[in-house]
């Protein structure tokens, strides 16, 4: 994912105090939650709120760090978990659990990048949308090479579906983890995609993906 992040002279110099400076706004978004101020994160810093934008060129530039600095991590976890050399259910239910237990150990974060940075700067909406084309892309690729489905353009719509529906149903279950266990998002989610792709792989009708509810006893 390429991001202008650390555009600024003083992040060059020093990647160090860089580093420092990005675990210093970790604490304080962790601590505080989406709403923490850049004058709190500058402040647990040690330094003035000037002082801080400078390393990172702007406001901007601080988002982006942050989001570069979490979402590689994200992706680096999901990469190994649906590489893996196992079994396609196995891989799928590792995969959408790695998300899971990421986004919910870092609640605070997850919530300040995908809500509060992304609607505040239009830069960093676009590096997390770019880091949810990249997933995507990489499913697709997965599941061309394992020959279904053969056509391109379906595992691509495919990979971008499968990506969007567990990113929904992750923050969901964020606001029910109390009342709903993370294995029943996982099993959930992994019996429909792996329950769905093949009937649509056979060109089943959409209408008989979906069955009629059961009427109350």
């Amino acid at each position: 994912m390429t991001s202008q992040a650390g555009a600024g002279p003083g992040s060059r110099r020093d990647p160090d105090r860089r580093r420092a400076l990005l675990e210093a706004a970790d604490r304080v978004i962790q601590r505080e939650g989406p709403g923490a101020s850049m004058a709190s994160i500058a402040a647990e810093a040690g330094i003035s709120k000037p002082i801080l934008y400078r390393h990172f060129g702007d406001k901007s530039g601080l988002y982006q760090a942050l989001a570069e600095r979490h979402t590689r991590k994200l992706i680096e976890g999901i990469r190994a978990e649906f590489s893996r050399d196992d079994s396609v259910r196995a891989r799928t239910r590792s995969t959408i659990d790695t998300y899971l237990s990421t986004i919910s150990a870092n609640l605070n974060l997850y919530r300040f990048l995908m809500h509060r940075a992304s609607a505040e700067d239009a830069a960093t909406r676009s590096a997390m949308s770019t880091m949810i084309r990249d997933v995507s892309r990489e499913l697709a690729e997965v599941m061309i090479d394992e020959g279904e489905p053969a056509d391109r353009t379906r595992a691509y719509v495919w990979g971008h579906a499968i990506v969007g529906m567990v990113q929904t149903a992750g923050d969901w279950w964020l606001d029910h983890d109390g009342d709903v266990p993370r294995e029943a998002v996982v099993d959930g989610l992994a019996d429909l995609i792996l329950g769905g792709l093949p009937a649509a792989a056979a060109g089943a009708p959409v209408l008989q993906l979906f069955r009629e509810p059961r009427s109350p006893r």
